[in-house]
């Protein structure tokens, strides 16, 4: 195309609609994007404006509004509320599944019987809404148990409990002490599943489908996976944990049955299909399924696309795919993420953010709870503050870069990770798998 001709709404507030929001002004088929609601860092490359993510009516009014040709949608909470269905109706483009499409995260009972039905490897599980038979599931298990809230719990509604105590009072607190509210009234219990665990992200017009890299998270708040889980403290890409002959099995075992399961089940899923996988002895095998991409993945996986993933993205949206138009980089992409005092229990706001006036070549610093004071200052105002990109051709030489310009940021109580990808470097270093 001769010149930009897209206006593109960019949905929700996190680090991974700023990466959207980068790409699109990085892209040449964009003319304007607006974010919303955006954050305090969005507001610097993007008109941002206040708006109910789960109301798919204020969402299809604001992008009339504006006069958008191009939605994408971030978060999993406007998809499951329907938002795609709104603005398709009313004629837009969009990136992001429908809402039947969505219920692969917003039900994780409706996940565990759609990979049952159509025989794609997952943990034993069943589903409880009452306690005593839940109880009696539990001892058929072997310690530690995994208890899932089956809703959405801004990626925290997972348990590993060591022991059966612990299991039931936790399936307790879900399902009669409102921990998670609605979302943990219907319980998910999962044999445990021992390996390594990875990011697939497959992009999907129906049936033609892109597989991305594969990332891997560090979803615990403390080096060496200890701590409370988080919304995500890091990531990077690729994860050699998924070799290429594993990268295949997935590809046949999960992902193809996968989108002809949705196809035979009368799904179109037009978005991203985030499978979140363990590779154990027995294979790789399915932990659960997102219906968008991951925070932070996303912030390691737009920098290795070796063309516009904007247009990638847009095609998708419109059904017209070409798988073999997607290249990525053959390099290293990391994340590191920023973090409030005391996240992810309670934490401070409002502190003050110091950023470095200048960055290195290939890295970037991408926000997600920050906000502007009434004095325009930027304050924090979120558990996750902000990440610290990096890409370059070695992993070791990523890390410097991104921790280089972690140790240039700062805020009162600012904490992160400095383990992120050390998994990935002892395997470099011995030469493993």
């Amino acid at each position: 195309m001769s010149h930009p001709q897209l206006k593109v709404l960019v949905i929700g507030s996190g680090g991974r609609e700023h990466a959207f929001v980068r790409a699109c002004r990085r892209s040449p088929l964009v003319r304007d994007v607006v974010a919303a609601p955006g954050n305090g860092g969005i507001a610097a490359d993007a008109r941002c404006i206040p708006v109910d993510v789960s109301d798919p009516v204020a969402l299809t009014h604001l992008a009339r509004e504006i006069a958008a040709d191009f939605v994408i949608i971030g978060p999993e909470v406007p998809l499951c509320a329907g938002a795609a269905d709104a603005l398709q109706e009313a004629g837009l483009a969009v990136y992001g599944p429908n809402a039947k499409a969505a219920q692969l995260e917003g039900s994780k009972a409706f996940t565990k019987e759609f990979l049952f039905r159509h025989g794609i490897p997952c943990a034993r599980s069943e589903t409880f809404t009452t306690v005593p038979p839940a109880r009696k599931f539990l001892e058929n298990l072997s310690p530690p148990y995994v208890i899932k809230a089956s809703g959405l719990a801004a990626g925290k509604g997972v348990i590993i409990a060591p022991n059966l105590h612990e299991a039931e009072v936790a399936v307790r607190g879900m399902i009669e002490g409102n921990v998670f509210g609605e979302s943990g009234h219907e319980v998910v219990l999962e044999e445990f599943l021992d390996g390594e665990e990875a990011s697939i992200h497959v992009l999907a017009d129906g049936e033609k489908f892109v597989q991305l890299p594969a990332s891997q998270d560090h979803k615990r708040v403390g080096e060496g996976d200890t701590g409370p889980n988080t919304g995500g403290m890091g990531a990077y890409a690729p994860a050699g944990v998924i070799t290429p002959a594993l990268s295949a099995e997935i590809r046949g075992r999960i992902i193809e049955p996968s989108l002809r399961g949705l196809v035979a089940d009368g799904i179109t899923f037009r978005g991203t299909l985030f499978i979140g996988v363990m590779v154990t002895k027995d294979g790789p095998k399915v932990l659960e399924f997102n219906v968008r991409f991951g925070d932070p993945e996303t912030q390691t996986l737009l920098p290795l696309f070796d063309c516009d993933p904007v247009k990638v993205l847009h095609d998708i949206a419109l059904g017209r795919l070409d798988p073999a138009t997607v290249t990525f980089r053959d390099e290293q992409a990391v994340v590191v993420v920023m973090c409030s005092e005391g996240y992810p229990d309670h934490y401070r706001k409002g502190d003050p953010v110091t950023l470095p006036k200048e960055l290195p070549a290939g890295t970037d610093i991408l926000h997600a709870g920050t906000k502007l004071d009434s004095a325009g200052e930027l304050v924090t105002s979120g558990g996750r503050v902000l990440s610290v990109c990096a890409r370059a051709p070695r992993l070791r030489d990523a890390l410097d870069l991104a921790y280089g310009v972690v140790g240039r940021v700062s805020w009162r109580g600012a904490h992160f990770r400095r383990d992120i990808a050390a998994r990935q470097l002892r395997r470099e270093h011995t030469g493993s798998h």
